[in-house]
């Protein structure tokens, strides 16, 4: 099979309808390659179901895409769970939320449907109807049990003491180390693919840039990349570059965030309180640049519009504050030893689980969107070249390179842009009004996808969401493994997983 067949749908971009029964072949040629599943998807196209996959090739910026319509009376398709680790995710999703089956699945339990959702009721299909009463209890959760002398369990959650939302976690033990854990999610599946359907793509844009709080601006330009490419538009360079600014501004205030929180979780309480300082000053330079603290608002469809580019300046102190921080941090032999070679993910582990982000960096995969499918004609230097023992002291690192690099990069754009602060209309317009599109953007966790497709009307008839937090939930639990409880909460921080980004 040539990579390369298929009809042009969009942007470097291949699609290919296929029977079931092609999918396993197909889907391992497409890995052999180096391509890796971005997405799969469920559809409801009226008289019949279909799946789509995405597949994204690093470096050539290439997207291939798999049509596979389905029987709605028997919607079964061959699992490709062996071949990819997502992918068997991506499946068991589907399945939940759409009834589509995947056949010969090795991990056939629910994911996103919880014990108290009727048998037989699919969420996303269209005649689905609006959430039913609660149905009896189908349980209990299949939990692996971990059995031997001296094992018990410690269950967590999923209510927190915390400001965050469910998620439980079940710790087998013995002593204080960890066995096993098993996080269950989707306590508070919102069913927000299906609130964009019907809706025209700038009346969405409110939506997508509330999938996750904190990655607002990365989420909103993923959701506007996508409607582009289905209406076959193409934006601006300076659009490119204002778009680049607002996603280092957002990972400058969440790396710094998390920079004081590991601190805090060994104990250095003194260097929690000036990362909280230096946070502050991020959210009133994103308030100035973007009218809004989380850089909400500035992202349209089309185009970008800041009100304020930021001081270079301010940033390259502030750049001098973290750098400063961190010596401190690393500098105390506690904190060192509170980090150094806890809750290690390796490098063949972070490949195996299709880690993201800078958990992957951190393990030394060279993965992310600024380089592989860029926003920026020239994404230049790469952002972190630093530790890559996949332990938290690298997590920790990585971090910190990742804010130098950003502060690097804002004032090498804000130079390029000589004072403009918005962009016009896209530089092409094409004159396709319904197609189907993709957008892919380096989040500060790591690669956001988002894939749309648009009706005859023009409105969305399906969104397609995946957030990093998806791909790395997986690799908690596998960190974890020989790690003490007690270092639970520092390991978790140290990834930093949206349960809003994964429980849509």
């Amino acid at each position: 099979m040539n990579t390369s067949e298929g009809r042009t749908v969009g942007y470097r971009r291949i699609a290919r309808t296929i029977r079931p029964d092609a999918i396993p072949g197909q889907v391992a040629e497409l890995l052999e390659a180096g391509f890796r599943t971005a997405l799969i998807a469920g559809h409801d196209d009226g008289d019949a179901l279909r799946a789509v996959y995405l597949f994204t090739q690093a470096g050539t910026d290439r997207r291939v895409e798999l049509h596979v319509p389905l029987d709605r009376d028997h919607p079964h398709l061959p699992s490709v769970a062996g071949l990819s680790f997502p992918a068997g995710r991506f499946e068991r999703e589907m399945r939940d939320l759409f009834g589509i089956v995947p056949d010969d699945h090795p991990l056939p339990h629910r994911l996103v449907r919880h014990f108290h959702w009727p048998r037989g009721w699919y969420p996303m299909l269209l005649d689905a109807g609006g959430p039913p009463e609660f149905g009896d209890v189908d349980g209990p959760y299949s939990f692996r049990a971990v059995e031997g002398p001296g094992v018990y369990e410690i269950p967590v959650g999923p209510v927190h003491a915390g400001m965050i939302e469910p998620g439980h976690f079940r710790f087998s033990v013995v002593g204080e180390t960890i066995l096993n854990l098993k996080a269950r999610l989707w306590f508070v599946h919102k069913g927000l693919e299906k609130l964009f359907q019907g809706r025209r793509p700038e009346d969405a844009l409110d939506i997508a840039e509330r999938i996750s709080g904190d990655t607002s601006a990365g989420h909103a330009l993923a959701f506007c990349q996508a409607v582009e490419d289905a209406r076959s538009m193409r934006v601006r360079p300076e659009t490119r570059q204002l778009r680049a600014v607002l996603l280092e501004l957002e990972r400058l205030y969440n790396h710094v965030t998390d920079l004081g929180a590991l601190c805090n979780d060994v104990g250095h309480g003194i260097l929690n309180a000036h990362a909280g300082r230096i946070r502050e000053q991020l959210l009133r330079i994103n308030d100035h640049v973007a009218g809004h603290r989380l850089l909400r608002g500035c992202v349209h469809v089309g185009g970008t519009s800041l009100r304020n580019l930021p001081d270079p300046g301010e940033l390259a102190d502030i750049g001098e504050d973290v750098a400063e921080l961190a010596d401190l941090a690393l500098g105390h032999s506690v904190v060192r030893d509170r980090f150094s070679g806890t809750a290690v993910l390796t490098s063949e582990q972070a490949a195996d689980l299709g880690a993201l982000g800078y958990v992957a960096r951190a393990s030394g995969l060279d993965v992310d969107a600024r380089h592989d499918h860029p926003v920026l004609d020239e994404p230049g230097e790469r952002a972190s070249r630093g530790e890559t023992g996949g332990d938290v002291l690298a997590r920790f690192v990585v971090r910190v390179e990742e804010i130098a690099h950003s502060i690097r990069l804002i004032a090498q754009l804000v130079e390029a842009l000589g004072g403009r602060t918005g962009s016009g209309e896209p530089a092409e317009s094409g004159s396709r009004a319904t197609g189907s599109g993709a957008g892919i953007v380096e989040g500060w966790r790591g690669t956001i996808v988002h894939r749309v497709e648009l009706g005859a009307d023009g409105t969305l008839s399906r969104v397609r969401i995946v957030d990093p937090s998806f791909f790395n939930w997986p690799a908690l639990p596998v960190a974890l493994t020989d790690t003490i409880v007690p270092d639970f909460p520092l390991t978790n921080k140290s990834f930093n997983l949206s349960y809003a980004g994964n429980d849509l």
